[in-house]
């Protein structure tokens, strides 16, 4: 059975200013979401589904549906803040999504096989869907809470144009998941590439440190696994305003009561991605490499 790639592509973008999601950046009006698409179609991939907001549902299905349905079956399920358990009632001022592993959750009733989790405003190079694809087919029945992380050097995932969020990872010498801490405001300072704790003081990282970039795989076991976590969360958080289920959390608890083991898949490959809207040109020069050096064509989707 062929693994499906699901797509993270429910925020807003607000420190981009736009929907980064659909914004072109290839020579043929290209956005970050189709080269991921395409790399996973040529690692065998079967299947794409989109996470996504109601409120831009359109956009959506005219630039992605029609466009990608002679390559790969495309579907798409929406991220509502009202998507929460029966019973609970949260802040009617809350704007806020519930964060990326209440995403993932949204897909349950539409995957049924191996799958891979990506954010749609991130590239991460061909070789790591190579990897993640091959993981993903070797599973057997008894591997299904065997999960797995493509994980990325911290110095190859900075944005010099603002600060940017990772999950930081440490591995055992079995290349097994231990943990996965997420750090906010990751930047370039003079000292070196650093994030600041909850003081404001800087704490500095090597460049080698490794990162997740929201690049996982699961099986459906995953989503019997964290719906009643999701549950509990949102019922200690109805008030909150801000609050979010991340990925990291859900996996820092399946890892530490033994209900699942993460696979690191280390990449040396260099990511970029449009965090700010600085970003864009970088993209479009490094996408611009790409193509003449024969990795892509100028035109995906002949």
């Amino acid at each position: 059975m062929k693994p499906t790639l699901l797509v993270l592509a429910a925020g807003m973008g607000s420190r981009y200013g736009s929907l980064k999601q659909i914004d072109p950046v290839g020579p043929s009006g290209e956005t970050i979401i189709d080269y991921s698409i395409y790399d996973a179609i040529r690692a065998g991939f079967g299947k794409v589904v989109f996470i996504i907001r109601k409120s831009f549902e359109q956009d959506f299905k005219e630039l992605f549906i029609n466009k990608l349905q002679p390559f790969i079956p495309v579907e798409y399920v929406f991220q509502e803040i009202d998507k929460v358990p029966a019973g609970v009632e949260i802040s009617p001022e809350r704007s806020k999504p519930w964060g990326t592993a209440h995403a993932i959750l949204m897909a349950k009733d539409a995957i049924n096989e191996p799958f891979a989790v990506i954010n749609g405003d991130d590239f991460y190079g061909a070789g790591a869907f190579q990897t993640m694809a091959n993981y993903l087919y070797a599973l057997t029945d008894q591997q299904q809470t065997q999960y797995a992380l493509v994980g990325y050097q911290v110095g190859n995932t900075i944005s010099e144009h603002g600060t940017v969020s990772r999950g930081i990872c440490l591995a055992d010498e079995n290349e097994l998941l231990v943990s996965v801490t997420e750090r906010t405001n990751i930047q370039y300072t003079r000292g070196g590439i650093a994030y600041q704790d909850s003081e404001g003081a800087f704490v500095f990282l090597k460049p080698e440190t490794l990162v997740s970039m929201n690049f996982w795989g699961f099986t459906p076991e995953y989503f019997k696994q964290t719906e009643p976590m999701f549950s509990a969360f949102v019922k200690a958080n109805t008030a909150s305003l801000k609050a979010e289920f991340y990925i990291p959390s859900a996996i820092d608890s399946l890892i530490n009561s033994s209900s699942a083991s993460v696979r690191v898949l280390r990449s040396n490959a260099r990511w970029f991605g449009v965090t700010y809207i600085e970003d864009k040109p970088v993209v479009i020069e490094k996408l611009a490499q790409l193509i003449k050096t024969g990795v892509y064509p100028a035109k995906l989707w002949k």
